[in-house]
């Protein structure tokens, strides 16, 4: 390493790291962190359901339209350029957020944070990758990946903390110092990569992955609240499949340059690779959808102390990813993606078996197997998949990966959620719906009483007396959900412990048909893992396709 590539005593693909995790850590913590405030901005801005779910929704959409674009603007702009302004508009948004003085204001400005976000995350890896020579991707996209399963694990913690003490916009100023820190260290540190060649915009590529991309992603986050046959539903989904249709054919056989290089798909390991990471995606983030909802609704737990029980699996991803980035340089992905997946159906079958009174030590271990298996998988599919494209174009690799994941992934726990509402009757869901409007209304009251459905030494839902209000509740005292006299409102169906038992079995039949498909899913996940290269046959590493680290002094 010469004397160029050293700054202080520290090599330039150690700080090329160092600058990337601090980036991407703020963007990928803060979607935990806003999913645990959810109901108390709701209740703050005085939102109905439908209006609230767009601080979810826009932020998922923002990130779809822009991570296909990030590719062509590093190539235009410069890598380091537009990874900064990436972490400026998240940064920028985040400020907004936390100074919100309505909802809309705040729709606006998540849609500016999934701006920054979907341009910023593909571009990091992108350095990595030209940072580290090819013996050493593995492991740095290892202990870059510590921090992509800190991040979720960490969030549900922290918003929980925020939001049990009122103070919901600190969950948007906690970006602040992170987001700065990454912007100063990556002006400082990170090297520009420009191309002699400025590729044009393709505008009808851009036009045809921002709509369609967009639909998708928008169609998804609706369709377990909205079903999936609802016209809506069924609207978007068209928009954005015919979109997508449209910018396939543009790209391949229209554009002189497209905006995403469809044609890697022509490379049997990418193929492969994306293929194995968008089912994992389903897969091994089920957990993370999943046992939130079974803890906090069935058990009956708070969303800080779910996000401790949680933690496990962070652990034990954290160990195993850098450990299996080390392994992929030495032995290939195929024996790390068919051993993490075997660990991983093994380990779904058991959470399929999940009761109401399943201890909590034997959940713990569990999420810390399921830890194991997510180390040796994720970042390893998404190395295996880029090792195959040429240095000078892993940034549009690098937003094509992501922006389908994003898909995937959206989708998948689109169909989660569906299959958990399937199993519930309707006297069940107006049950349900009842007391978690009582929760958004009233969430003091709510977090003091609730008891979760299947808690029965905590008593009903919320406190509920057997075929009474809500205990506790003065009669005619106007308490939110209770009628004057002490009834229930109308609608709401006559809570008995046979009521209370039925609810508390159909969830519990609901996520074991759940995790029955993620283990599906997991099967064909492994057995594609198969037609990857690795032990026992030779691993050469990274294909010759071209180009040299930036690390070499460029």
């Amino acid at each position: 390493m010469s004397d160029t590539t050293k700054k202080a005593g520290l090599p330039y693909k150690w700080r090329v790291l160092i600058s990337v995790i601090f980036g991407i850590f703020m963007v990928i913590l803060d979607t935990t962190v806003v999913n645990v405030a959810f109901q108390t901005l709701r209740r703050d801005f005085g939102a109905n359901l439908n209006d609230a779910q767009w601080i979810i929704s826009v932020y998922v959409l923002s990130l779809g339209i822009s991570t296909p674009m990030s590719g062509f603007l590093a190539d235009r702009f410069g890598i380091k350029r537009m990874y900064v302004v990436g972490l400026g508009l998240f940064v920028l948004g985040s400020f907004m957020c936390g100074v919100a003085p309505n909802l809309w204001f705040l729709v606006a400005a998540r849609a500016l944070q999934g701006v920054g976000g979907g341009i910023a995350l593909p571009l990091g890896t992108a350095f990595l990758f030209n940072a580290f020579p090819p013996e050493e991707q593995g492991v740095a996209l290892g202990i870059f990946g510590i921090a992509l399963v800190l991040a979720p694990a960490l969030g549900p913690i922290l918003g929980g903390f925020l939001v049990d003490q009122d103070w919901w916009r600190a969950i948007f100023f906690i970006n602040l110092p992170i987001g700065l820190l990454g912007i100063f260290l990556a002006s400082r540190w990170l090297k520009e990569q420009l191309s002699d060649h400025k590729p044009p915009l393709d505008i009808l590529g851009l036009v045809t992955s921002a709509l369609g991309f967009g639909a998708v992603l928008y169609a998804a986050s609706i369709a377990a609240d909205e079903g999936w046959t609802s016209t809506k539903v069924l609207t978007w989904f068209a928009v954005g499949g015919v979109s997508l249709v449209a910018m396939i054919f543009i790209e391949l056989f229209v554009a002189k340059e497209p905006l995403l290089d469809l044609r890697l798909f022509k490379k049997s390991r990418f193929t492969v690779a994306s293929l194995i990471g968008w089912v994992s995606v389903i897969a091994l983030f089920g957990a993370e959808f999943l046992l939130p909802v079974y803890l906090q609704a069935l058990r009956g737990y708070t969303a800080l102390r779910t996000g401790f029980i949680l933690l496990p699996l962070a652990a034990t991803a954290g160990v195993f990813t850098p450990l299996a980035g080390r392994l992929y340089d030495k032995i290939g992905p195929r024996p790390l993606i068919v051993v993490g997946f075997g660990v991983l159906l093994l380990n779904t079958w058991q959470l399929s078996l999940l009761e109401a009174d399943t201890p909590i030590s034997w959940i713990l271990f569990l999420l810390a197997l399921r830890g194991m298996a997510l180390g040796m998988t994720v970042q390893t599919t998404l190395v295996a998949a880029l090792s195959v494209v040429p240095l000078s174009e892993v940034a549009r690799g690098s937003a094509l990966v992501n922006a389908t994941r994003q898909v995937v992934q959206s989708i998948g726990v689109a169909v989660l959620a569906t299959i958990l509402a399937s199993t519930i009757s309707q006297p069940v869901k107006e049950l349900q719906d009842f007391f978690q409007n009582q929760a958004a209304a009233a969430p003091a009251a709510a977090s003091a009483a609730s008891g979760g459905i299947c808690s029965p030494q905590q008593g009903p839902p919320l406190g509920v007396t057997a075929g009474g209000p809500p205990s506790g509740a003065v009669p005619g005292s106007g308490q939110p959900g209770v009628a004057p006299g002490g009834g229930l409102p109308a609608g709401v169906p006559n809570i008995t412990p046979e009521l209370v038992q039925r609810a508390c079995a159909e969830n519990i039949a609901g996520f074991e048909r759940a995790y029955r498909f993620t283990f599906y899913v997991a099967i064909v996940a492994a057995f594609l893992g198969l037609f990857l290269p690795g032990w026992p046959l030779k691993w050469a590493g990274r294909e010759n396709t071209g180009g040299a680290p930036v690390a070499a002094g460029h």
